[in-house]
């Protein structure tokens, strides 16, 4: 088996579906499983779906009409005969998709996140199933929820792996061209979740795993993982191989090419993954696997941004000692921050955390009950792997500095 995922992307239009198809022609598509995430901006469309749901019941229809419009004119691209059973497909769906929102109870915003999200993957890759097999690509269309069990942590679901790996034995056509969804999976009481944002990768590495895959690969709009993203970093350079290690490293700083869950199940078994252009499919682009040299051996560089800086002292100026740090980190659990970096001294600790459910003011003020705080939103965080001194003056310069932490191999600042 070899597994493909494909994102966003890569299929935001007719052309893209289109490409898709000739990149399965060119690279072969023989013991196949592809994986697919939502077309082009679907999710980010799908999450104002969800902002009017709560806030703005007048707005909820139109924009989930955009939303319905946007696939109907690359169905329209993709199909000629108006009368494909592919349009009253994807119509069900998002008649499913308002059955929800009209009976739906549940005021928990999580759990009702993960119910409307994953129409976007249901959607794509029901279109590109039923577009490849009308062009003699014949395969498989798979619910991805039917496979990937999880517990019911909503928006960063936790794999149940025994169970997953019983339904992908159990369920899985290994002969033919199989075609699921990205991101998503689903709990006990078979309510969907998801797998995190970028969570598509994650996908990919959990079926390579069950299958024992020869390999994974992700097909992006750059040549492989370059050493910076181009968006923020001029001159970005593309490396060749990567170690897992290293590569898991930079995931876990927030490189965006992989997803920071994607590669432990893959190294698990030393299952390699390749990251390539589905520009030029046939280049050779980017292997990650077991001891591969960072190749070129040059400063790798990733940034986050809008994070929050949170710099806390004691009242008394006593230290700042375990039994305060274990109570910080369970606030930090229990409003559910995700720490990229912690500093501390002798009287204060700071830690700089992505607020990605919005408990920020919850846990600010839970922490000045004990605390004296300062707080920094919309900070960005730099890190450097494998820096040298000219890297660190090269991104430091006309920037403030809040925080800077250097440990052997990595660097990493808070900026204004």
């Amino acid at each position: 088996m070899q597994v493909f995922k494909f994102g966003g992307a890569s299929v935001k239009d007719a052309n893209g579906v289109k490409n898709l198809a000739s990149v399965l022609k060119k690279v072969g598509y023989k013991n196949t499983l592809i994986v697919v995430s939502a077309m082009g901006k679907t999710t980010n469309a799908l999450e104002v779906v969800i902002h009017n749901y709560f806030n703005n019941k007048n707005e909820l229809q139109s924009s989930l009409q955009e939303v319905k419009k946007y696939h109907n004119a690359i169905l329209l691209d993709l199909f000629e005969n108006e009368q494909h059973t592919v349009f009253k497909d994807i119509s069900n769906l998002f008649d499913e998709l308002n059955r929800f929102l009209n009976s739906n109870k549940s005021p928990d915003y999580n759990f009702v996140y993960d119910q409307i999200i994953g129409y976007g993957e249901l959607v794509s890759t029901l279109i590109i199933s039923n577009y490849l097999n009308e062009i003699g690509l014949k395969n498989q269309w798979l619910d991805v929820r039917e496979f990937i069990k999880t517990d019911n942590y909503y928006r960063r679901a936790n794999v149940n792996w025994d169970d997953t790996q019983s339904l992908i034995n159990a369920n899985f056509n290994t002969s033919t061209l199989n075609i699921t969804q990205g991101f998503l999976g689903s709990d006990s009481n078979n309510f969907t979740t998801t797998l995190g944002r970028e969570g598509s990768d994650y996908t990919a590495a959990i079926f390579a795993y069950c299958l024992n895959a020869e390999s994974v690969t992700i097909w992006k709009d750059v040549p492989g993982v370059l050493n910076a993203d181009p968006r923020y970093f001029e001159n970005a350079q593309l490396l060749n191989n990567i170690s897992y290690r290293e590569a898991i490293e930079l995931a876990f700083y927030g490189a965006s090419v992989i997803h920071p869950k994607t590669l432990q199940p893959l190294q698990r078994k030393e299952i390699p993954l390749y990251v390539k252009s589905f520009i030029n499919p046939e280049e050779p682009g980017t292997k990650v696997g077991k001891g591969s040299p960072l190749e070129p051996n040059i400063p790798c560089f990733i940034v986050k941004k809008n994070q929050v800086l949170i710099s806390l002292s004691s009242l008394d100026f006593s230290y700042i000692v375990e039994e305060n740090i274990s109570e910080i980190f369970s606030l930090l659990h229990l409003y559910k921050m995700k720490v990229d970096v912690i500093q501390n001294s002798a009287i204060s600790f700071s830690v700089c955390v992505d607020n990605i459910y919005n408990n920020l003011e919850k846990l600010l003020h839970h922490l000045k009950a004990k605390f004296n705080v300062t707080c920094h939103e919309n900070v960005s965080l730099y890190t450097i792997r494998n820096y040298s001194e000219s890297s660190i003056q090269q991104l430091e310069h006309g920037k403030t500095i809040l925080l800077k932490q250097l440990t052997q191999g990595t660097v990493q600042i808070v900026t204004l």
